[in-house]
């Protein structure tokens, strides 16, 4: 991916002013890469200033805090994340003070329900990738590329029920589907 620098200085004013970035400078470039990784199929897409400041931001603070909880800095609790370095010392039914500093945390193999800032870009992209197949389909409609996306990926129908439904063979569902999708990854890139 290949960013123009005014999108390189964006991403890095975002990150350096997110909350969570101080104290944690020493992160900075993974901080970076994560959010460039996780925008790179969108971030030349969007042509509006605003919009691609505020979804940026929101892929930034989700990267933020899947570096910091990767590098043992951050843990979820009820009130949602806190540092590491934060040391919760809860009394025992004697009295004693329990010192947890001495343990980690390993999130390995645990699947955190998604963040609202996640579910948020999900919804966007997923609106974009509708509105694309639209135009697509509205440019070729012979070829009832947004009737065989709703079955396939709405209605969760398998090629073979796609094809029995529209009296098309199999392989030209499957042509169809591939034509599509590929049509719509040339569209994010």
């Amino acid at each position: 991916m290949t960013l123009t620098q005014d999108k390189i200085d964006l991403i890095s004013r975002i990150i350096k002013s997110d909350r969570k970035y101080s104290s944690n400078e020493d992160l900075y470039d993974d901080f970076f890469n994560e959010t460039c990784r996780r925008s790179n199929t969108i971030i030349n897409a969007i042509d509006n200033e605003n919009t691609l400041e505020s979804y940026v931001r929101r892929v930034a603070s989700t990267a933020i805090i899947n570096v910091l909880k990767d590098n043992g800095r951050l843990r979820r609790s009820k009130n949602g994340y806190t540092s590491t370095k934060e040391v919760v010392f809860e009394p025992s039914k004697t009295g004693e003070v329990i010192d947890y500093s001495g343990y980690k945390v390993n999130y390995e193999g645990i699947k955190l329900p998604p963040t609202p800032e996640e579910i948020a870009i999900q919804k966007e992209v997923l609106e974009f990738v509708a509105q694309t197949v639209k135009k697509i389909d509205a440019e070729d409609s012979d070829k009832n590329y947004l009737n065989i996306y709703s079955m396939r990926y709405d209605k969760g129908m398998t090629q073979k029920e796609i094809s029995e439904e529209l009296g098309i063979s199999q392989s030209e569902i499957s042509k169809r589907l591939y034509c599509l999708l590929d049509k719509v990854k040339n569209v994010l890139n």
